[in-house]
């Protein structure tokens, strides 16, 4: 975050298209279960949420450098930074 209050990861957001809206598209491969999903706003991923066992969500942003996602529950319009750890 800098002193402006904005985070600078902000400059990695698209607009993206979700790869599946089935549900974590890792969780799907693998067979495994997930509690909430986010959404990747630089490339569309879909991925599971930190109360799952597996984290797909964090995964996919500290593997790819795509730190930016947003809820994509129903009614939850929310983005978090992965960088930072905090809401954006």
């Amino acid at each position: 975050m800098t002193t402006t209050g904005v985070d600078p990861h902000l400059a990695l957001v698209r607009p993206v298209v979700p790869h599946t809206a089935r549900g974590c598209e890792d969780c799907l491969r693998v067979g495994s279960v997930w509690v909430h999903l986010r959404l990747c706003l630089t490339c569309g991923h879909v991925g599971c949420c930190d109360s799952s066992p597996l984290r797909h969500a964090r995964a996919h942003a500290h593997a790819t450098a795509h730190p930016i996602v947003r809820s994509f529950e129903p009614g939850e319009h929310w983005r978090w930074c992965y960088v930072d750890e905090t809401f954006v």
